[in-house]
């Protein structure tokens, strides 16, 4: 895979960036053209038509046959949903051989959300259009708790505690880093669920920056599933 230029988005204290792809429309293309001995060096009108045609009808291996590398910088909570989506290929960040950096998420007073309704059919709303001060108090009572996690860290590690146990008081918002290696077809499975309302805000705000990647390396890829309804084939 031969390295590109990136493409990168800030996100919080974290970060989306695509550190290289070997993907293309005519990947697509010459991936469904190969049935009948045929290839093509440009993309032309009908082989536009052939994409929209193959993303209507869900026939989704030709998206396959490409590679996007992300790096990602999020928190654990958030690559611990990422990770779910199992067909592609992860390497992450080690605690138990380096130290965690002491960077953790905390949510914006706007973004703290309380949930209501029934299970599996929640909505959330933020706290602070309710009561400014309960929005502010649970900020400040998140904030002082990774204090004194990662306080409890360094203390276990300056016992000579192994850092792969001193990271059990370590909690799910601190940051982590990893590669994900994914093809189209994947990465719209992805997109189609991480980018819907009602995907947690932490993880869609990562989908909804990766899309605009995935739109600018494979245009009329994309283009096809947004007018499909936004549906991996």
């Amino acid at each position: 895979m031969s390295e590109q230029p990136d493409f990168y988005q800030d996100i919080n204290d974290g970060f989306i960036r695509l550190d290289a792809y070997m993907a293309d429309d005519l990947s697509v293309v010459n991936s469904a053209r190969v049935s009948f001995g045929q290839d093509t060096d440009a993309l032309r009108d009908k082989d536009i038509g052939l994409i929209n045609y193959l993303m209507r009808w869900r026939h989704g291996t030709p998206f396959e046959h490409n590679a996007f590398r992300f790096h990602v910088k999020c928190p654990i909570f958030v690559a611990r949903e990422w990770f779910r989506h199992r067909i592609g290929s992860f390497n992450e960040f080690s605690a138990r051989y380096s130290e965690m950096p002491s960077t953790f998420y905390t949510p914006r007073v706007e973004d703290i959300r309380q949930q209501r309704g029934k299970q599996g059919n929640y909505e959330y709303t933020p706290i602070f259009e309710t009561s400014e001060n309960d929005a502010r108090e649970a900020r400040r009572a998140i904030s002082d708790a990774n204090e004194r996690a990662y306080g409890t860290y360094l203390y276990l590690l300056q016992l000579g505690v192994a850092k792969e146990q001193a990271r059990l008081v370590l909690p799910v918002n601190i940051f982590t880093e990893f590669y994900w290696t994914v093809n189209a077809r994947s990465l719209m499975n992805f997109l189609e669920l991480r980018t819907a309302p009602a995907a947690q805000q932490e993880i869609r705000e990562y989908a909804l920056a990766a899309e605009t990647m995935f739109a600018e390396v494979m245009p009329y890829t994309y283009k096809a599933w947004v007018t499909n309804g936004r549906i991996c084939p």
